[in-house]
């Protein structure tokens, strides 16, 4: 494994950012993290691989946490080989971890298409994959999206328990609705599995949210959309969330799903590292030609986002990590603190030890981009996936 230092760049830690900064990567972890002066005075034996980015970003790799697919490949009519070609194209986007998302379906189709995702592991050529993101089936059927009715279940825990045993215990993260009937056993079944829930394609009172906190569920799915809103009697999940600072959220920055004057609104209200960017990307995210498909479903890109062919209605979001950040940079976040949504957030909500930080010691995945948001360089675990510098 080659020793890799890159130079000359402005750092984006994490929490953080300096210019005219430098960091070490060997063994697969970051090793050092240093000012050009320091770069200057350093002797570096001939084995070690230097690299001038020439001013641009040097930065955490990214990590979606909520990714259903990209450039035809997905969890739809999911395959092994899918998602590792998923692990490989998003490398090439700045993305070195990722949660692949799968929709409900019929429990055979769920837990076969568990099984695909868990024979991906360890096999990737990319971007690791941390572990699975079930968007449902305990969810509401007044908030479905375009989820399909006949997806959606009442709790059971027994089923539960068998997609876990299918995962092999890489269930990372569930969307559930906090209201619906049995929800605090199925929470504490999950949270004894190291479940991070999420409320999400819910129509909960916001005293059921309160509840749904009091028994673990403390991140939410896609906030402001698929949710109840807030209406000044009933707070509902909009409310809730904004309302309780230990809540933390998702955001699709892609100016569509959600105005961008409301994200203004949350990073004024909410702090900081609870609010985590994904791009709940559907499979032809990326894709060219036509026709085009998602859950089974033909879809259109019109206007920033794909919209069901049959009815025109938004059907999800065809973002990469790298235009989210360049979104909310355009929003008002700063390099720094839009980099955070993307990298430290995720993975400290997720509780992924060491990751999503340039810290010596943490896992050796960076990335360079430049001020046009390009991404130059993606180095996952100390390896070079893209270089175009």
């Amino acid at each position: 494994m080659a020793t890799i230092c890159l130079h000359n760049g402005t750092l984006l830690s994490g929490f953080s950012s300096m210019e005219k900064c430098g960091v070490l990567i060997e063994d697969g972890k970051i090793g050092d993290v240093f000012s050009e002066s320091r770069f200057l005075k350093k002797k570096f034996s001939d084995s070690v691989r230097i690299i001038d980015v020439e001013g641009a970003f040097i930065a955490p790799g990214l990590i979606d946490t909520h990714i259903h697919g990209f450039n035809g490949n997905g969890t739809d009519n999911c395959s092994t080989e899918a998602v590792l070609n998923m692990s490989k194209d998003l490398a090439n986007f700045g993305v070195t971890a990722f949660n692949p998302t799968l929709y409900p379906s019929s429990d055979e189709n769920m837990i076969a298409a568990i099984k695909e995702i868990v024979g991906a592991l360890g096999k990737e050529e990319g971007a690791k994959i941390m572990g699975i993101h079930l968007e449902g089936p305990f969810i509401s059927p007044d908030k479905l999206g375009v989820q399909r009715p006949e997806t959606v279940k009442a709790v059971d825990t027994e089923l539960m328990e068998r997609l876990w045993n299918a995962s092999e215990g890489h269930i990372v993260n569930m969307t559930v609705a906090p209201e619906i009937k049995g929800m605090r056993d199925l929470a504490l079944f999950c949270l004894k599995k190291g479940i991070v829930l999420q409320a999400g394609h819910t129509n909960a009172q916001y005293q059921n949210m309160v509840e749904g906190m009091q028994a673990g569920i403390l991140h939410s799915t896609h906030l402001f959309n698929a949710m109840s809103q807030m209406h000044h009697r009933n707070p509902g999940a909009v409310g809730a969330v904004l309302i309780h600072p230990e809540m933390s959220c998702e955001i699709i920055a892609d100016g569509v799903h959600v105005h961008p004057d409301l994200l203004k609104l949350l990073a004024r209200d909410k702090p900081l590292d609870k609010i985590v960017l994904v791009t709940d990307a559907l499979t032809p995210t990326k894709q060219e030609g036509s026709p085009l498909f998602a859950n089974g479903e033909e879809v259109s890109f019109v206007e920033g986002c794909f919209h069901r062919v049959h009815d025109d209605v938004i059907a999800g979001s065809a973002l990469t990590m790298i235009e989210g950040v360049s979104n909310l940079v355009s929003y008002g976040f700063s390099y720094a603190d839009a980099i955070k949504c993307g990298t430290a957030n995720p993975a400290t909500i997720m509780h992924y030890n060491k990751q999503g930080m340039i810290i010596p010691g943490y896992a050796g995945d960076v990335i360079v981009f430049d001020k046009n948001n390009n991404v130059l360089i993606s180095i996952i675990d100390g390896t070079i996936k893209k270089n175009i510098l």
